[in-house]
Parts: C-alpha cells; sequence; structure tokens
C-alpha cells in the first residue's frame, strides 16, 4: 500500500478519457471538467 499524508487530496473522475488528447488536452479537460488547475502543487 502507499502511503499518503492527511492532507493530500485525490481526484476521481469516472467515465471514458480519450488518451490520445495527449497531457494538454487532458489538462484542459480537468480544467473544464472540475474548473481546477491540474499543475497546482501543493507542499
Amino acid at each position: 500500500m502507499i502511503p499518503v499524508p492527511s492532507q493530500v487530496r485525490i481526484w476521481l473522475a469516472v467515465g471514458r478519457t480519450d488518451m490520445r488528447r495527449g497531457m494538454q488536452g487532458l489538462a484542459l479537460q480537468v480544467q473544464e471538467t472540475l474548473g481546477r488547475d491540474p499543475h497546482l502543487c501543493i507542499g
């Protein structure tokens, strides 16, 4: 099992994803669907 600190949030999305979109396309989908910055790092 991978240890995860309690303050870390993990977002799961169910459904199909077209992996051919590439990282930029997938990041844009996250921004549009969840309204969150996929590049945001919480330290």
